[in-house]
C-alpha cells in the first residue's frame, strides 16, 4: 500500500517537533554542562595571596577569587573579571592568570551558579545576577579602581560579561573566542532561534558600548565560527580584532603573545599606565 506524501510530511513534522520540544526542556543542559565537571578542591591552596569571596545571590550562594596584581601602581588598581568557558571552572583559571597581574592587573574570576562549590543553577538571569554581585563588591574595594575595570569573557563567558556590560559601567571589553548571541548559533541543532530560552544577545550589547573592545577568534574554530569574532569587532563602535590560525580550545595559540597583545590594548585604552 502506497503511503501518501501528506502522511509521511505529517510523520517527519512530528518527529521534528518532538526534537524542539526536547531540546527546549533539555537545552540548559546543553549550554551549562560544567554543572556535571567535580570541583578541585586544593587549587586555591596554590596561590598565596588569592582571596576567596563568597557572592549572595536569590539563587544562594555564588564563589569567586580574588587574584591581586603582581606588581602595584601607587593607589587602587585596574581589575578584570573573568567570565571562562561553559564546560570550566574558575579552578582551571588562576595560574593563566598571571599574564594579566604581571603589569598591574587585579583579575576576579567568578563561577556560575551551580557549577564547582557555588549554589543554584545556570541560566542568563541568575548569571547575570552572580556578575552583577560580583561587579559591586569588586567595584567597592578600596584596593580596586572602579573606573577601570574591564570585562573579559571566554566562549560562553563572552555572554556573561556582555550581560554584565549592560547593567553596569566598564571600562573595556575583551571577548575571546565568543558569539553573537547563541541564538545565532540555534541552527546547529536544526531548531528556530525563538526556542533558546537563554539568548546571550552579545551583539547587541557591543553595538551600544561606547569603550574599546578587543575581539580574539581563530579561523578554524568548529564550535562559534570565525565569522562571529568579526561581526562583533565591526559592531563595536571602538573595535579591534585579533585574528588567530586556531580552534575554539585551542585559542590564542600562544597565550604570553596574547597576554603581550591584552596589555598593549589596555595600554593604549588608558587602562594601564603606558611604560
Amino acid at each position: 500500500m502506497r503511503i501518501s506524501v501528506q502522511i509521511i510530511f505529517l510523520g517527519l513534522l512530528a518527529v521534528y517537533l518532538a526534537w524542539c520540544g526536547l531540546l527546549f526542556l533539555w537545552q540548559r543542559k546543553i549550554v551549562f554542562p560544567g554543572i556535571q565537571v567535580p570541583a578541585p578542591s586544593s587549587v586555591a591552596d596554590d596561590f598565596p595571596g588569592m582571596e576567596r569571596i563568597w557572592l549572595n545571590t536569590s539563587c544562594g550562594r555564588v564563589e569567586a577569587w580574588f587574584l591581586p596584581p603582581l606588581s602595584q601602581e601607587a593607589g587602587p588598581a585596574p581589575a578584570v573579571i573573568f567570565a571562562h568557558g561553559n564546560a570550566e571552572l574558575i579552578d582551571f583559571w588562576p595560574e593563566q592568570m598571571e599574564g594579566l597581574r604581571r603589569p598591574g592587573v587585579g583579575v576576579l574570576l567568578v563561577e556560575y551558579p551551580g557549577y564547582g562549590r557555588s549554589e543554584g543553577m545556570p541560566s542568563q538571569q541568575t548569571v547575570t545576577e552572580a556578575f552583577v554581585a560580583a561587579y559591586d563588591t569588586l567595584a567597592a574595594r578600596k584596593d580596586v579602581d572602579a573606573s577601570r575595570i574591564v570585562l573579559f569573557g571566554r566562549s560562553l563567558g563572552g555572554g556573561a560579561v556582555c550581560a554584565l556590560a549592560g547593567k553596569r559601567p566598564a571600562a573595556a571589553l575583551i571577548l575571546l573566542s565568543t558569539f553573537t548571541s547563541l541564538r545565532a548559533l540555534s541552527w546547529k541543532f536544526l531548531v528556530p532561534g525563538l526556542l533558546v530560552r537563554d539568548p546571550f544577545d552579545n551583539l547587541a550589547v557591543v553595538r551600544t558600548f561606547a569603550g574599546p573592545v578587543l575581539v580574539a577568534h581563530g579561523t578554524r574554530d568548529g564550535l562559534i565560527p570565525y565569522e562571529h569574532g568579526v561581526a562583533l569587532s565591526r559592531a563595536a563602535q571602538r573595535g579591534r580584532l585579533l585574528t588567530y590560525d586556531c580552534g575554539h580550545n585551542s585559542c590564542p595559540p600562544d597565550w604570553e603573545a596574547f597576554w603581550g597583545e591584552v596589555e598593549g590594548f589596555l595600554r593604549e585604552a588608558g587602562i594601564l599606565q603606558r611604560g
